[in-house]
């Protein structure tokens, strides 16, 4: 059985369907790419899965355990955490500060306790363990700097270790190489790769960059309008005639082919 499913979800706004029958099986460990023109339902579809909107019809199910219909912070206490396109950080808080108000989804004491330090002994747990994704993120030196004062592509990064920090399973990235110049790129994209890796993560990635989603998803998914166009390798992807004719007209159809 999969680690995560979507089974026939719908969701309408008004008359016009977002999303419409859509099926989809993630296995555990996976880099799995979500891509399609605008508008194709992308990121709907995060907002459906992370609790921000309710679907009119269908199933998620995560672990075998159906999450569709749950609130956002029950579902991400579950495990399943998510990024978004315009990084949402506490811009006056530290990037230590930062983490440790994420953690407050694991912690017993709340996060008052999380933040204040009201019980010692939870205090210096999630210090320790903030301090190490901080590390594993390779914001050390940057651990006691405002949010607000962080270049671009160490925002992305501190967005990163904020999902991290959840305790997730599965983290659901949204567009997280946006803005970024190629060496910013390079350097996000193999993080990912060690989040995967190293933290034993599956991820769900949107993303236009076709040269990041190639080098890096183990399996892509398009979206067309709402519904699933096509699932694949990369290579079948890049070679799939339905895939290429969404695209035209679009900068995306040389990235995708490669050229």
């Amino acid at each position: 059985m999969a680690m995560f499913e979507v089974k026939e979800l719908t969701k309408y706004f008004g008359g016009l369907a977002a999303l419409s029958d859509l099926d989809l099986e993630v296995e555990a460990g996976e880099i799995r790419g979500i891509i399609g023109p605008n508008g194709a339902g992308k990121t709907t579809l995060f907002n459906v899965i992370s609790g921000v909107y309710r679907p009119t019809s269908g199933e998620i199910i995560y672990q075998g355990k159906k999450i569709s219909g749950l609130i956002t912070s029950k579902i991400a206490g579950m495990g399943v955490v998510r990024t978004f396109q315009r990084t949402a950080l506490f811009h006056k808080f530290t990037v230590m500060g930062n983490v440790l108000v994420a953690r407050h989804l694991q912690a017993k004491g709340g996060l008052f306790r999380t933040i204040f330090g009201t019980n010692r002994q939870i205090d210096i747990e999630h210090e320790e363990k903030a301090l190490k994704i901080i590390d594993f993120m390779g914001l050390s030196d940057l651990k006691n700097e405002l949010a607000d004062n962080l270049p671009h592509g160490h925002q992305r990064s501190l967005g990163v270790a904020m999902a991290l920090a959840a305790g997730p399973k599965m983290i659901m990235l949204d567009e997280p190489v946006t803005g970024m110049d190629p060496t910013e790129t390079k350097h996000m994209t193999d993080l990912i790769r060690k989040v995967r890796d190293e933290w034993e993560m599956t991820i769900l990635l949107v993303e236009h960059d076709m040269k990041v989603v190639m080098g890096l998803c183990d399996k892509i998914t398009v979206l067309n309008f709402g519904k699933k166009l096509a699932d694949g390798l990369p290579e079948e992807i890049q070679e799939n005639s339905d895939v290429i004719e969404a695209y035209l007209g679009g900068e995306e159809v040389a990235e995708l082919l490669g050229e």
